[in-house]
């Protein structure tokens, strides 16, 4: 089925009935598609085009959604509402971000929030769109603290949060550690090393966790300011320590400095897994480091270019498709697709396809309480997004109230220019190989 067989709306409708009725009733068909027409949900969709976070992620992120609204809106809207999006560039700079976001509504009278790609942005940007008690859909930014705690009303997040990442990839390498690496976990030595903004320092808390449960030994465990123009000294302590596994979180150049320098400096290891954003670029780190990025590793939520179309619906296939094709044309000679398009994508998706509407029809508009009612109603059983894992809020007085139960990553292994899922074993496509290959720069012996 094709995108454009998908959904269909009253417009078309309202017109045909306007030529074989009388004049009296074509003045009220004609008043009719005025009231639909004038019927505008007013989305500010806030990404970094520049700026480090672009690199390491945002500006696919931002071709994700725009692939989707611009969809959308090529059928007519969704129920009688036309989709009218303003793109904001947050610059890669958290302060830039909350004044878009401040812009977007006061100025530009947005209906709503979309996007955010860092969670240094989206952490204090949510506070603010709160105050405005205006509704905030999160694509991206996974740290826990953007929700943990602050019982937020207006906020919701279908991702999975920070600290799964983390738990997520020690789990793998406990479970492969014997095998593949000849040690015990608890004979395992571990370095986490992690972008010091929010992002990065919840990700590394769920990676310490998951090193402590699972025995290992950490030898570092360190953050930095992503835009450290030298991280010669941290590469010093990592070879002081030789860890065999490296955890790291970070976004782009972050990445491709400390790579560069680990090179230099002679550091080894027997794997690296990264967690998102810059490792989730294949291309960047393919035009950065060429080959030396084979048979690194990355948690992410699944690319919905591997996900099993078994498992799910059955039109999220040819959308998925169309959204490849797309992607596609605005890259051009893309290697891997970036799970970041289809991350952006599939959440956008899931709003226009079953907030938006809820909220039309179940509680008569699109106002951002209307929104906030059909986001508490969301119960997606897993293979209704094109993430593989349904949607479900936790609900005002939880922990984390607006954050997605049913989501969570997967690990991917590139392995010669392609990416394969290797974990968890419900997901997985092939093993994953933890040791590095011999023709590896950073392979230890």
């Amino acid at each position: 089925m094709k995108l454009g067989d998908f959904r269909r709306l009253s417009y078309a409708a309202v017109a045909a009935a306007a030529l074989l009725t009388p004049p009296a009733a074509q003045a009220e068909a004609a008043a009719a598609q005025a009231e639909a027409a004038a019927k505008t949900l007013k989305i500010g969709v806030v990404y970094d085009l520049t700026g480090p976070f672009a690199g390491g992620g945002s500006e696919l992120h931002y071709l994700g959604a725009k692939i989707i609204i611009d969809w959308f809106n090529q059928q007519g809207g969704i129920d009688g509402y036309k989709v009218e999006p303003i793109y904001a560039d947050a610059q890669s700079k958290p302060d830039v971000a909350i004044n878009e976001a401040v812009r977007l509504i006061e100025q530009e009278k947005v209906d709503m929030l979309l996007g955010f790609y860092s969670s240094a942005e989206c952490v204090p940007a949510a506070a603010r769109v709160e105050q405005f008690k205006k509704f905030m859909w999160i694509t991206t930014c996974i740290a826990s603290p953007v929700l943990e705690g602050r019982n937020l009303e207006y906020v919701f997040r279908p991702q999975p949060y920070g600290r799964q990442w983390g738990l997520t990839s020690t789990e793998m390498v406990a479970a492969y550690s014997k095998a593949q690496l000849g040690k015990d976990p608890k004979d395992l030595k571990v370095a986490i090393i992690h972008e010091d903004g929010a992002y990065g320092t919840d990700v590394a808390k769920g990676t310490a966790e998951g090193a402590t449960e699972a025995g290992f030994q950490v030898v570092v465990n360190e953050g930095y300011s992503a835009s450290a123009p030298d991280l010669s000294s941290l590469v010093t302590k990592l070879k002081r320590g030789q860890p065999d596994v490296i955890f790291h979180t970070g976004y782009n150049p972050d990445i491709t400095l400390f790579l560069r320098q680990a090179r230099e400096l002679g550091l080894k290891f027997s794997t690296l897994i990264g967690h998102g954003a810059g490792y989730g670029v294949y291309s960047k780190l393919k035009e950065t480091i060429g080959a030396d990025a084979n048979y690194f590793f990355n948690v992410d939520p699944i690319s919905i270019w591997q996900t099993n179309p078994k498992s799910l619906k059955p039109e999220l296939s040819a959308i998925i498709n169309e959204v490849g094709e797309a992607y596609l044309k605005a890259k051009p000679g893309t290697v891997i697709k970036s799970a970041h398009v289809g991350m952006a994508a599939s959440n956008t998706y899931a709003f226009l396809t079953d907030i938006l509407p809820r909220a039309i029809t179940k509680y008569g508009g699109a106002t951002s309480d209307d929104l906030r009612k059909a986001a508490l109603d969301t119960d997606l059983p897993d293979g209704s997004t094109m993430l593989g894992f349904g949607i479900k809020f936790a609900p005002p007085g939880a922990p984390m109230a607006g954050q997605n139960e049913r989501a969570y990553p997967v690990v991917v292994q590139y392995v010669d220019d392609q990416s394969y899922v290797v974990w968890p074993k419900a997901q997985q496509q092939r093993e994953p190989v933890l040791k590095l290959p011999a023709s590896s720069p950073y392979a230890a012996k």
